[in-house]
């Protein structure tokens, strides 16, 4: 079995340090002995340990235990997640708890039982672990929201309708409300939910998406509540749901127009309990998220009963944001489209591109029928596509263009029948049919949402 756990015994008692060593050995990977504590620093800055385990009383005739305890706090001073366990003498306990107070994490009586001391070593080798894994993902997490922040993730604009938009964020994210985001596929819908988190209360905690419409029905109460082990088949272990993972942040809800009726009902019933019950558990757990909504679906249709509970729309749209489409807010597609430029630039070999103006003249005058999305995938495609440095019209590549008039007649262009390619313009071609509507593009084709959207990236779509 291997051994792991390093372990530094500080006594004055060579028995002891001896007797320790010999013990310990057989348990953990790396024994330590000091009987000189003001080599402790110098240990420290040579070492990674696990565990500590010190002295209460250095040198003949000292019995108050004060001198334990100076070295405790200088060794919660170089390391504040130490984890030290105080050696005392049988009969002196009410020091070791006066220690336990001042940041140790247990005690050993002497004289010990073997049993016992590798018992609190263990437990204490474990705790050390379990503070790292922690902080390992506390810095994660960390990351993580940086990166959620970064370049790709700006609100690029300042159309009228873009700070109407934002004026509404900046008002409802200090509270808890929960708020519900209108808007065609692509229009930004998610960036604004990210916003909203941002400048909140919950900002330096998680926030979670799930798309709705890409849950199948018979993982929804899985996936969202969570379930115990044994609970169905191929529940081979406890799972936390994606409720319970946001706990504390934002948990943002896209799609949920797509939700049928019946699985509507229970995550309106989770949400007015603010408990969830795992697949396979009887015990009702507490969470504390603030819920973010999300979808394409017309406000008309949400508030259609045959549609969507309207009991559970009440619920969701505190307050409600529309965010309009491109069309609607043409101030902002070259700047949009400038902001992607430079960092597809970056990117892709590093050369900063321009657009000429009949290129930002094509762009201003398209419709974007996918959104910012479409926009996003066109001056990503220019820049690798593109022979020069200035795009011009024929490299955005813009469908009802007059660069695409320019292109053969269809009888007269190749036949391709590389399967890929006419996957990929396939996909394009119904896309653009329903105006990147994810839900009816998919079922035109025949497709889950959730497979469509692999498509979509495999293609980079």
């Amino acid at each position: 079995m291997s051994r792991s756990g390093s372990i530094l015994i500080v006594d004055d008692d060579q028995d002891i340090l001896t007797a320790g060593r010999l013990l310990l050995r057989r348990q953990f990977a790396d024994v330590v002995t000091c009987r000189d504590p003001e080599q402790i620093p110098a240990l420290f800055a040579e070492h990674s340990f696990d565990v500590v385990l010190l002295d209460m009383n250095f040198g003949p005739g000292q019995s108050s235990g004060e001198q334990g305890l100076a070295w405790l706090e200088r060794i919660l001073e170089i390391d504040p997640a130490a984890v030290v366990v105080m050696i005392t003498a049988h009969g002196n306990v009410d020091t070791a708890v006066e220690a336990m107070k001042r940041g140790a994490t247990d005690f050993i009586a002497k004289p010990w039982q073997n049993e016992k001391v590798v018992a609190t070593v263990s437990a204490a080798v474990k705790l050390r672990q379990s503070r790292g894994e922690a902080e390992s993902l506390r810095q994660a997490n960390q990351i993580l929201l940086a990166d959620t922040a970064g370049d790709g993730n700006n609100i690029v604009g300042s159309s009228e309708q873009l700070r109407q938009v934002l004026d509404v964020v900046n008002r409802a994210a200090p509270t808890d409300a929960n708020v519900l985001i209108l808007g065609e596929n692509g229009t930004g819908k998610e960036l604004i939910a990210r916003e909203i988190h941002r400048r909140s209360n919950r900002s330096k905690q998680v926030f979670l998406a799930i798309d709705m419409g890409a849950i199948s029905e018979s993982l929804f109460e899985s996936e969202l509540f969570g379930h115990r082990k044994g609970a169905f088949t191929d529940a081979n272990e406890d799972r936390l749901g994606r409720i319970q993972a946001a706990n504390g942040g934002t948990l943002f809800l896209d799609e949920i127009g797509n939700l049928p009726l019946h699985l509507q009902t229970k995550l309106l019933s989770v949400l007015e309990q603010r408990q969830v019950t795992p697949v396979g558990s009887n015990q009702p757990q507490e969470f504390d998220v603030r819920i973010v909504a999300a979808t394409n679906v017309p406000a008309a249709r949400l508030r259609d009963a045959q549609h969507f509970r309207q009991d559970l729309l009440f619920r969701l749209n505190t307050v409600e944001v529309t965010v309009p489409p491109l069309r609607e807010r043409r101030d902002d597609i070259l700047p949009i489209a400038r902001h992607y430029l430079e960092i597809y630039s970056r990117k892709h070999g590093g050369v900063i591109r321009t657009f000429s103006r009949a290129g930002e003249k094509a762009l201003v005058d398209y419709d974007w029928p996918g959104n910012v999305r479409a926009l996003r995938h066109a001056v990503e495609r220019a820049v690798i596509l593109a022979a020069g440095n200035v795009l011009e019209p024929a490299d955005l590549q813009l469908e009802g263009t007059t660069s695409d008039s320019a292109a053969p007649p269809a009888a007269m262009a190749p036949t391709i029948l590389n399967l890929d390619h006419l996957e990929k313009e396939t996909i394009r071609k119904a896309l653009h049919k329903h105006g990147f509507n994810i839900s009816r593009a998919a079922s035109e084709l025949g497709l889950t949402r959730a497979s469509l959207y692999r498509r979509m990236e495999k293609h980079d779509l």
